[in-house]
């Protein structure tokens, strides 16, 4: 099996991937009932001995002794490693794949990028070919980071061009967090846009997230939980907001729902990577099925449902509502309504027990189209919906 390497840059992209492997590490032990380290755990973590000290060898069969997330944390605040360090997840992360720095990029793009990445550009080689040395089949690079912030912009889109300079054979999915219309930091429209020439550049494919829809899925969620109307279907504590979330905690903490969402997000986007299913897709399918031309590599992402059923047998009528959520702008990480605009693409990751032929019958539902053109309720795509990617994987037990 092909190994995942993830680069969390900058705040956002340290609580969004700390938040990625607490939720990974709740799915395999919800799956890995007798502790042997398999091949959905190598995907995505090494199996170190510390027997002998801190640093071992790593062992590639056999019971765990001790999990490694293949990671590469860069900040240049140590507010949030340090927090993380000394948080539950701390020995999971290698303390030798840390990059930090204490002054922080003042929201500045070019100090991220041009001050910070030429500082640290050869301790974050060495740090990514150690990584890379790691792994069997190093089949992609995950980088998560904001587009607002000095260090998630700069450094991370600095990283990014690295990483094609390094590994130019190796698959580069960037996670890229933007800023909403009010974010107080009025550097971040800059920050944002000379970021984007990077990642037009540099990129393989682009998971762009806007604040502003991650609002509004939390504010939705608490209209759910106010209204009652999760009913017995749900299970507990199964909202992707958190895994204990009710709704004073969302209130309270809104961006750690936030974070959760993004992290629930990556969670089922590399499921079929690290877990055996009846239509498997390949993180490379992606982008081979999706990116018809090197520049438009941008994806428009949505997740549905927004909590985990009490039942992993889909029904027909429940697979049907979760067909038109996934098209409802309401459920869209990005404000975008995909009824007004046209699709080069689309790829359907679903998890559950699901019957094929259900997906392919709402596929075909999702083009049709009433007899007026000027009220069409369908989804417009270049060519036959039914030659649309799939793909299936099954479903974890609640994290």
């Amino acid at each position: 099996m092909t190994q995942s390497v993830v680069v969390q840059v900058g705040q956002c992209g340290n609580q969004v991937g700390c938040r990625f492997w607490d939720l990974a590490l709740r799915e395999h032990a919800a799956v890995n009932k007798k502790g042997i380290y398999d091949e959905a755990l190598s995907s995505f973590f090494r199996n170190v001995d510390t027997r002998s000290g801190a640093v071992g060898p790593d062992i590639y069969k056999g019971k765990i002794c001790s999990l490694k997330a293949r990671a590469l944390l860069i900040d240049m605040e140590e507010g949030v490693v340090n927090e993380i360090l000394q948080g539950p997840l701390r020995d999971v992360f290698d303390s030798k794949q840390l990059i930090t720095d204490v002054s922080g990029s003042g929201n500045n793009w070019a100090v991220g990028h041009k001050l910070y990445g030429y500082q640290y550009r050869e301790d974050i080689v060495e740090k990514l070919r150690k990584t890379a040395e790691h792994c069997d089949c190093l089949q992609c690079f995950f980088i998560i980071h904001s587009m607002g912030g000095g260090t998630g912009s700069g450094l991370g889109t600095f990283v990014l061009n690295l990483l094609e300079d390094e590994f130019p054979e190796v698959y580069r999915f960037v996670t890229s967090v933007y800023p909403s219309g009010e974010d107080d930091v009025i550097t971040s429209p800059y920050n944002s846009v000379l970021a984007m020439k990077e990642l037009n550049e540099h990129a393989d494919c682009v998971l762009p997230i806007e604040n502003e829809s991650l609002c509004d899925i939390v504010n939705k969620i608490n209209q759910m939980i106010n209204s009652g109307k999760l009913g017995s279907t749900v299970k507990q504590n199964s909202l992707v907001t958190s895994s204990t979330a009710n709704a004073k905690t969302l209130q309270e903490k809104p961006f750690d729902a936030m974070n959760n969402i993004v992290a629930n997000l990556l969670l089922n986007l590399t499921s079929s990577a690290r877990f055996e299913g009846s239509l498997n897709m390949d993180l490379n399918e992606i982008s081979m099925n999706l990116v018809p031309f090197p520049r438009l590599h941008y994806l428009v992402s949505s997740l549905t449902p927004l909590y985990t059923l009490a039942d992993v047998n889909v029904p027909s009528r429940r697979l049907d509502q979760m067909f038109s959520d996934a098209f409802s702008r309401d459920h869209q990480l990005i404000q975008a309504d995909p009824k007004h605009s046209l699709y080069l693409a689309c790829a359907l990751l679903v998890r559950g027990n699901v019957q094929v032929s259900d997906l392919r019958r709402n596929i075909e539902r999702s083009s049709e189209t009433t007899s007026d053109p000027d009220i069409s309720r369908g989804i417009q795509f270049i060519w036959d919906p039914i030659q649309r990617a799939q793909g299936c994987a099954p479903a974890s037990e609640p994290v």
